[in-house]
């Protein structure tokens, strides 16, 4: 007896599918391929719609990026961990490393918040009101609000160009010197104070712990004399 030939999965009807589920799938096929590789095809495919339906909601891809990059605001807290007003130092530190580690983890986010960087008004919104407390918490340590401001900026920029400069040297090897081969570049004989350093593990303009943790250090330690002015 002749095998039945198997039964031909329906796609799903226009109309069957939200926004939500289309950013949900987008998310799913972007961790898989990237957002640079994500297409609406693609897209369709893995949602099992035609893509006319992806269309009918988003008729260009910065148009699914950008609501994309909206919900990433949405859901990502910039302020965690909080800041202690008390213990403001340590804890402002760590937080900036938290964002830094919460970046580097995830490359979608990355490329759509720091990167892309085209946000939504309402998104906007909801960012601002969640950079009050941080900022909130500097001036009951005894900044300015200003001097509170513009140090959370300070952080919140370094912390944005370390981790777009290490997304671009995940992307780009040849961006970031590689270490052996610096040393092989490096007469200890003509420059015996860059020899020591590099030596030790340091590099010049790339982005890694030490560099990271430098600037981070120098951030706060203004943001400690402010602190302390009458």
């Amino acid at each position: 007896m002749a095998a039945r030939p198997a039964a031909k999965r329906r796609r799903r009807e226009r109309g069957s599918i939200s926004v939500e589920e289309i950013l949900t799938g987008a998310f799913e096929v972007a961790a898989q391929v990237s957002i640079d590789n994500l297409s609406m095809p693609q897209l369709a495919k893995h949602l099992d719609v035609g893509v006319t339906s992806i269309y009918w909601y988003f008729r260009r891809k910065d148009d699914l990026l950008d609501a994309m990059t909206d919900r990433a605001l949405d859901d990502y807290d910039f302020t965690a961990p909080s800041i202690d007003a008390g213990n403001w130092r340590e804890s402002l530190a760590h937080h900036a490393r938290i964002m830094r580690k919460t970046f580097r983890a995830n490359p979608i986010l990355c490329d759509l918040i720091l990167i892309r960087g085209s946000y939504g008004r309402a998104a906007v919104q909801g960012a601002i009101q969640k950079l009050e407390p941080p900022v909130a918490a500097l001036v009951r340590a005894g900044l300015s609000a200003e001097d509170a401001f513009d140090t959370y900026s300070a952080i919140a920029t370094h912390v944005r160009g370390t981790v777009i400069m290490e997304r671009l040297q995940d992307k780009m090897p040849g961006i970031a010197p590689r270490r052996d081969g610096e040393r092989n570049l490096i007469d200890a004989t003509a420059t015996p104070h860059i020899a020591e350093a590099t030596g030790r593990g340091h590099r010049m303009g790339v982005a890694d712990d030490i560099n990271f943790e430098y600037v981070l250090t120098c951030i706060l330690d203004r943001a400690e004399g402010l602190a302390r002015q009458p």
